[in-house]
């Protein structure tokens, strides 16, 4: 491990890993070309990976030995996170994803965000960019606001204490006093956590400083089974802590059902003009998915505008498995079918 500047505090970049051959090497190499003066390790947790993952990290670790791993036998994201932390030296945990290219300014900026706030933890925002068509299209919705909701780590705002963010810099020994990441949970680790920190008297700052780039899912099934595992979870945290939902989770799975229960009870009144039957008012139903598709295609217009044709094309595929994938598995979750799914549907 370098030395550093011994005025500045160290920081440990924790990281679990699982089937990431493609995206490790980009994540980690963004780590050691911080411009942070401080002394600094990086731990990555490695999970029963089926890929090239581990080889790729043996050989960073080898050549660097500010890089070291740990196992992580469970290969779930919050018990990697908690293995790394628990392993880890220095005052301030900074999480890093498998998936996301930090900034060389990142680390500096955060350690200055946490000191001169006062906060447990401090993020900023997810920019999502796409190298691919469908990538792009990908990261359109994620930066939109009719993909993800326009919260600020996706699409900025003003900086402040925040309910939650996206990766976190921590101060490290907060996190062992509200006892870690919970490993019950899947998926919305981080929400939770954060929630943990603000009930105790802590606070939770977004920056727009802090921009990470991340890389989407490169393929529709793992788009999907993404943002069903998502669903899953937030709709499991839904259910156990009512009173901190807000009007934003609920839009999803209401659009579902609705559009779901309109094609349904249209279909039925097809059926009943067929056979002159007064249920025939029933197809008015179709109006409820008729608009969502119209709301997609004006989505696509507006949103997507700036974009190839083959990328607009792919947002009227993306914008849709996000909003359904998310919003069949919040209803999932919050019936309490998590336990049972999510297992399959995401680590």
């Amino acid at each position: 491990m370098q030395a550093g500047d011994a005025t500045r505090p160290g920081v440990s970049y924790v990281m679990p890993v699982l089937n990431e051959e493609r995206e490790i090497r980009a994540a980690v190499e963004s780590l050691l070309v911080q411009d942070y003066e401080g002394p600094f390790e990086v731990i990555l947790a490695l999970g029963p990976s089926v890929d090239r993952t581990n080889e790729v990290v043996a050989e960073m670790a080898a050549a660097d030995p500010r890089v070291r791993s740990i196992p992580n036998p469970v290969g779930s994201t919050p018990a990697g996170l908690n293995v790394a932390i628990r392993a880890s030296v220095h005052p301030i945990t900074v999480r890093v994803d498998a998936h996301s290219v930090l900034p060389s300014d990142y680390t500096r900026i955060a350690v200055e965000t946490l000191e001169r706030s006062g906060a447990d933890n401090v993020g900023g925002i997810m920019a999502a960019v796409g190298r691919t068509p469908f990538e792009k299209a990908v990261a359109r919705a994620y930066g939109s606001r009719v993909g993800l909701g326009g919260t600020p780590h996706h699409v900025g705002g003003a900086e402040g204490p925040t309910d939650t963010a996206y990766l976190g810099v921590f101060l490290r020994h907060r996190l062992l006093e509200v006892g870690l990441f919970d490993e019950g949970v899947k998926r919305g680790q981080d929400w939770e956590l954060n929630r943990r920190l603000r009930a105790t008297g802590g606070t939770v700052w977004f920056t727009p400083r802090l921009v990470v780039t991340y890389r989407p899912r490169p393929s529709l099934r793992k788009l999907a089974r993404q943002f069903v595992a998502t669903g899953l979870w937030r709709g499991e945290l839904a259910r156990r802590f009512p009173k901190a939902n807000t009007l934003r989770y609920l839009v999803p799975p209401v659009m579902v059902l609705g559009v779901a229960l309109g094609l349904v009870v249209g279909l039925v009144g097809m059926v009943g003009l067929a056979l002159g039957s007064p249920l025939g008012w029933a197809t008015l139903a179709l109006v409820v998915p008729g608009v969502y598709v119209v709301f997609v295609l004006a989505a696509a217009v507006l949103a997507a505008r700036g974009d190839d044709l083959r990328t607009r094309l792919w947002f009227l595929v993306v914008l849709p498995s996000i909003h359904f994938g998310w919003g069949v598995g919040f209803v999932l979750g919050f019936l309490d079918l998590t336990k049972n799914i999510t297992a399959q549907t995401g680590r």
